[in-house]
């Protein structure tokens, strides 16, 4: 068994942050069957906690995640059932809860950012990355396709031009061009990535937290297609809450607010 993923919770007063870590620094952070399982459970914790505002996903050792630890393919892929169980358990287990967890997430984007670390960070809102951070999705090079509900994630996130041209030419391209298609939000030397991922996902803390879980979860029924029209009913049952009548009068009495 190789890598983990780590979880540390930073801060108090109900406006923690949650710093998760990929963890597998001698293959570049690729995911092993044991860490998508813990990254399926650290974020299904996560969404069950009322003191974390906002969580920053990172790896270690300056890569993102390069992704998935090959040397464990030999064990189930050449069989459908167990390439089945694979990535419709372990990966889609750990990506389907990073979607359903309602608070924001940022994406530390450092060195390589690869298959699985493009998959990972696709399931993030907020993606800052370093000028020397590559991004692909090589697989072709290795003989199969990504799995029906992965690329679906990327093509939906990435665009489906980008998408193609990872998949079908193997292409590695730089984070400035992965900004230019709209993939990541901010591009910034290499050096200062950490302390304003850092900084950004406090700052995303110190708004209002039901106000962030509504918009996901608004995002998230809207991307899964439903209509706005649908959402309706429920849209403004927000109105009497505590929080929402706490962000007016604050901005009243021109003070901060105290969410």
């Amino acid at each position: 068994m190789s890598g983990h993923v780590r979880l540390l919770i930073d801060g108090g007063d109900h406006s923690a942050v949650a710093l998760v870590t990929l963890s597998n620094p001698a293959k570049f952070n690729a995911m092993s069957r044991a860490m998508w399982r813990e990254l399926r459970q650290v974020f299904t914790d996560l969404q069950q906690r009322t003191d974390v505002r906002a969580v920053l996903v990172a790896g270690e050792g300056g890569h993102f995640c390069a992704g998935g630890d090959i040397a464990e393919y030999t064990d189930f892929r050449f069989h459908p059932e167990g390439l089945r169980d694979f990535h419709e358990n372990d990966v889609w287990g750990g990506l389907s809860a990073m979607l359903a967890c309602d608070l924001p997430i940022v994406a530390q984007i450092e060195g390589n950012c690869m298959g699985a670390g493009v998959e990972i960070a696709s399931c993030c809102d907020i993606r800052i990355a370093g000028q020397g951070a590559r991004f692909g999705a090589p697989i072709a090079k290795l003989g199969f396709p990504m799995a029906p509900r992965e690329a679906e994630l990327v093509a939906r996130e990435t665009g489906l031009a980008t998408a193609r041209q990872l998949l079908l030419e193997a292409a590695l391209l730089d984070a400035p061009t992965m900004q230019v298609r709209g993939f990541v939000q901010t591009v910034m030397h290499d050096a200062d990535v950490p302390a304003e991922a850092l900084q950004r996902v406090h700052r995303i803390a110190r708004l209002a937290p039901q106000a962030a879980r509504l918009n996901k979860q608004m995002l998230r029924a809207l991307a899964d297609g439903q209509t706005a029209q649908a959402l309706l009913p429920t849209a403004y049952d927000y109105a009497d809450s505590a929080e929402h009548r706490e962000g007016i009068a604050a901005f009243l009495a021109k003070r901060p607010p105290n969410f």
